[in-house]
């Protein structure tokens, strides 16, 4: 319940505060910070994601967004990791390749495959509200939707029905850019698979549930940014079996944009990369070294 609290008022924190604040350099192959239209605010996210949370840039008209992201094996030797691994750095736990193409500025479509469950998925992204300097409106907002299909082997007869290798995630992403140096995002968001499978005491998983996602930026200096993301996940399934071994999504790390290419560098506990696999199987626990380090790196191009 407290942590419930402090979500509702991280997001009254949203709705009415007002800061005023200077526009900040954005890549130029994203969202334009040259205004076309008079008072929106520009460039409150550097890219389209921070670690494992999406955020409220999109590729711009006619761009297309490149994009590699990989995640190492655990840093702790409690969880799998130490100097046998190089300290996670022999071990893969998922890469995905993207590809995500901007049809107007505020339409986008995506495909990637990822590693994990050998996972293609298709997303939209589109833009509902862009926040104003003028704070006539408070917040941006985007609706994030993505569809993954697994096609791995069916070595026990799990997937008798090919709706059983599908998962979807719904979210909303709302975000405020509060100065020229600190943005913050609420990301609401449903997950649901078509298929769960019992545990070892026979008990069955949600095929739905709900998560609360915040994410955040701070700007160093013009290069250089601190970023986080964080989701908790309300599951009454978590909840009422704290034995079964499920963890919440954290990661920290920093972000670097040279010329055209943005890179973050972080830690986090997310196995996964997509929606559809984090936000469901997260099960390492950082004060048991169950970190992994990773890294995105992105390039756009005009088509």
């Amino acid at each position: 319940m407290k942590k419930f609290l402090f979500i509702i008022f991280l997001f009254t924190l949203f709705l009415y505060s007002s800061q005023s604040f200077a526009q900040g350099d954005l890549m130029s192959m994203l969202e334009e910070e040259n205004p076309i239209e008079e008072g929106k605010v520009t460039a409150t996210f550097k890219s389209m994601k921070i670690i494992n949370a999406h955020t409220i840039e999109m590729v711009k008209a006619k761009h297309l967004d490149f994009r590699i992201t990989h995640r190492f094996g655990n840093i702790g030797g409690a969880s799998g990791g130490g100097v046998h691994t190089l300290y996670g750095f022999d071990q893969s736990e998922d890469i995905r390749i993207s590809f995500d193409y901007g049809i107007t500025d505020n339409l986008q479509i995506g495909f990637g495959r990822s590693k994990k469950m050998e996972a293609l998925d298709g997303s939209l992204k589109y833009r509902i509200l862009t926040q104003t300097d003028q704070n006539s409106i408070p917040v941006s907002l985007v609706w994030y939707t993505d569809l993954a299909f697994t096609p791995q082997a069916d070595f026990d007869d799990r997937y008798t029905n090919v709706a059983y290798r599908m998962s979807y995630v719904h979210q909303a992403i709302i975000a405020r850019k509060f100065s020229d140096r600190f943005s913050l995002e609420l990301l609401p968001t449903i997950s649901h698979r078509n298929l769960v499978e019992l545990d070892a005491d026979s008990l069955i998983d949600e095929n739905t549930f709900f998560s609360m996602g915040v994410a955040g930026r701070f700007k160093v200096n013009q290069r250089f940014s601190i970023v986080a993301d964080y989701f908790h996940n309300f599951s009454e399934y978590r909840t009422n079996h704290p034995s079964i071994d499920f963890r919440n999504p954290l990661g920290i790390g920093f972000e670097l944009e040279t010329g055209g290419h943005v890179f973050h560098l972080f830690l986090t506990n997310a196995s996964g990369i997509i929606e559809n696999n984090y936000l469901t199987t997260t099960q390492d626990d950082w004060l048991k070294g169950g970190m992994k380090f990773g890294f995105n790196i992105s390039r756009v191009f005009s088509l």
